[in-house]
């Protein structure tokens, strides 16, 4: 009789998470968290032991110990233990330590798994437990192998030859090697002039209404008219403004835009690095939280996401209903389509969890704004609009093509005009480098009218270099290339910007001399290791181990042979590189030296060169082009604990002024208080009044110099 009063203990990962179940849960449960990983490799040693057929020794975690003692003592005095941790590999590898630590036996139904916080979830995951899955732990175990004999072997060379501190990793050094290989791309490329001669003419539209519209030049006597200089564009100028034109041929037709599905891991750091400005590992930041749980007040705790970690597009059929039923209810039955809409995840997708989507369809996010901060509210309403907008209606569009033919010469009109929004209702995507066209009125114009051209116009255009990736781009290449997966990218991308291999200035990364040096030494003595295919091979034999297909340690005993050669090579053949600092003009007011610029934890500070005989170092100051709102002063850029950037006055703490976003000398128009510059859509700035109750807001296009910066 005491056995039955006795609590059921449920471990998770994080105690936000473990706060939310256990309200689910209720009486005679306890939940307790892990807080991660428990056991991992020493970081002392290499913990990977080839010559035992690549043994592992793990150890509990430093700091750890309390967290175990408090687990060992509920599992002791509980009636059953289930072991909740994340429903990945790394999830299920913890799951594995823990059973080991607490003696559990990895066969009985120990393990429960949810793909959602909500009570419903919790409840059935509890009625279903399961043995712990020892291929996934097995293929997380390969990869946590792989990466420390990489590290660990590398690592050390590269401190010995070029710089103290310095690291190799399997997948950061190809995405170091990614960033490095563009910028040399910009760097060897050879602009080539052309020119693009354009049009105007009066046409009425469908309305009745005078309206303006644009023809390309796209052919000259029979040929595609390729204008590479000011003579030859300004010759087809007063050729077309001689010559007669008509409608050679007018074709109306209509064409359809589709929803994208909703989001994955990749996609939804994208998109809200493009429509949010967050990094990576803010997205990820954040959208765990929302995961994890959010306290509504009457409504309780809810998990308002699925699972963060997914690169599948699958939704279940419960969500799609909802999804639907939602859309009938807000825009009527004609938004809906008549039977859901499917979509096919990319090749190699795991599909273990659906896509990222909101828990609840009921949650809408203006309903739960008020328990939400400013940046979970703005991704939960990405999340949630992406997700109904997917279940919609294609956006239609009506499109005219017309070529107007004077003096063996062919001007294209081409424009188009939404009739019906679907999905765009809801939401639109945004992208990198593509650049809609503009909507608008269509003319009314047909074969044989004559076409009066009002104006006449040649504008000198260069080829443009590749763009620098931004974190979204590099995201989305390192998933094309399959290298990584959901779990990797930001703390890949943290990885190399902490580390000062890569730089983030407006959004844009550039490789630093340390990031060019490192890549170009992996590539002499560690091709494989940095090649993108290779890479993307050992992601495909890591799926095959959790597939069940492949033994976890046949994959080590085939990369590490090799591996050890170029290991003895390198420390053979490669000389010790000397990295000077870079000097600043700032003088060491304790010794005279100048003193150089040095990277540190937070960034970028300077140092003096006659370190340890002298230890002045400080933080770089930069001032920005507008005075302090508050008394006038100069304003300085500075960077947080969190490295996050922000602004505050010269004369803090007499002044206490500080804003995130950057104050410009601009006052408003409207009510006259400061006004500050954030990242706008499409490569403009966005000029907004800091005075909340203001609306006031401005979009200022970026010159070419602060477009390419």
């Amino acid at each position: 009789m005491a056995t039955s009063t006795r609590t059921k203990l449920v471990i998770v990962e994080s105690p936000a998470k473990a706060k939310t179940i256990e309200k689910f849960l209720g009486r005679g449960y306890k939940v307790e968290a892990s807080q991660g990983h428990v056991r991992d490799l020493p970081k002392s040693q290499i913990g990977v032991d080839p010559a035992k057929d690549f043994e592992m020794k793990y150890i509990t975690i430093r700091g750890r110990g309390d967290i175990l003692a408090r687990i060992k003592k509920e599992a002791k005095n509980a009636s059953v233990v289930y072991l909740a941790t994340d429903p990945d590999r790394e999830g299920e590898a913890i799951s594995w330590h823990l059973a080991n630590t607490l003696d559990i036996d990895t066969a009985s139904k120990c393990r429960i798994e949810f793909h959602e916080i909500t009570k419903k979830a919790v409840k059935e995951a509890i009625e279903h437990p399961r043995a712990i899955d020892m291929d996934r732990v097995d293929a997380q175990q390969a990869r946590r192998a792989l990466d420390r004999l990489v590290g660990y072997k590398i690592s050390p060379l590269l401190w010995a030859k070029i710089k103290k501190g310095l690291s190799a990793g399997r997948v950061q050094s190809v995405a170091t090697r990614l960033v490095v290989e563009r910028e040399r791309e910009i760097e060897a490329f050879i602009p080539e002039e052309y020119w693009d001669v354009t049009a105007k003419f009066q046409a009425m539209s469908q309305k009745g209404k005078p309206i303006t519209c644009e023809a390309k030049l796209v052919t000259m006597d029979g040929k595609k008219a390729v204008i590479s200089n000011e003579a030859e564009a300004t010759k087809a100028k007063k050729r077309i403004l001689k010559a007669s034109f008509a409608v050679q041929s007018a074709k109306a037709g209509e064409k359809q835009k589709k929803p994208q599905p909703p989001f994955t891991t990749s996609s939804l750091q994208q998109e809200a690095s493009r429509k949010l400005n967050f990094s990576t590992a803010k997205t990820m930041q954040v959208v765990q939280q929302l995961y994890e749980g959010i306290d509504l007040g009457k409504a309780g705790t809810v998990g308002l996401v699925t699972y963060i970690r997914t690169d599948s597009v699958r939704v279940s059929d419960e969500a799609v209903a909802a999804a639907r039923n939602t859309i009938i209810s807000q825009f009527g039955q004609e938004y809906c389509p008549d039977t859901p809409n499917q979509y096919k995840g990319r090749k190699n997708a795991q599909d273990a969890h659906e896509a990222i989507r909101p828990t609840y369809a009921e949650h809408s996010p203006d309903s739960v704004k008020a328990f939400l901060s400013k940046e979970q509210f703005q991704l939960y309403r990405l999340i949630y609009n992406r997700f109904i907008a997917s279940q919609m209606k294609p956006a239609v569009f009506q499109t005219l093509s017309a070529d107007l033919l004077g003096n063996d010469m062919v001007l294209r009109y081409y424009g188009e005009h939404m009739v019906f929004p679907g999905y765009r209702s809801v939401y639109i995507e945004s992208a990198d480098d593509e650049q809609e066209l503009p909507e608008g009125v269509l003319p009314v114009i047909k074969e044989g009218d004559g076409i009066q051209f009002t104006q006449v116009s040649a504008d000198q255009h260069f080829t443009q270099p590749p763009a620098r990736y931004t974190e979204a781009s590099l995201v989305r290449t390192l998933e094309e290339k399959g290298i990584g997966r959901p779990s990797t990218y930001a703390p890949t991308i943290t990885t190399i910007i902490s580390r000062g291999y890569v730089s983030r200035e407006k959004k844009r990364l550039f490789p630093t001399e340390l990031g060019c040096m490192v890549t170009d030494v992996m590539l002499e003595y560690f091709a494989s290791v940095v090649d993108t295919d290779f890479t993307a091979q050992m992601e495909e034999k890591l799926d095959s181990v959790e597939e069940g297909q492949t033994e976890w340690r046949s994959i080590l005993r085939e990369f590490y042979p090799p591996f050890e050669n170029m290991l003895g090579v390198a420390e053979k053949q490669i000389e010790k590189v000397e990295i000077k600092d870079e000097v600043s003009d700032v003088q060491c007011e304790k010794c005279g030296a100048m003193m150089v610029y040095k990277r540190g934890r937070f960034g970028r500070f300077l140092a003096c060169p006659n370190f340890p005989a002298c230890r002045n170092a400080k933080p770089i100051i930069s001032y920005i082009d507008a005075p302090c709102p508050k008394c006038g002063s100069k304003l300085m850029e500075k960077t947080s604990k969190k490295n996050r950037k922000f602004f505050g006055c010269e004369k803090y703490p007499e002044c206490d002024f500080v804003s995130w976003e950057k104050p410009i000398s601009q006052k408003c128009p409207k009510c006259g208080s400061y006004m500050v510059e954030k990242p706008g859509k499409k490569g403009d700035k966005v000029h907004l009044c800091a005075n909340e109750s203001c609306c006031y807001k401005e979009t200022v296009q970026m010159s070419e110099k602060e477009t390419d910066e």
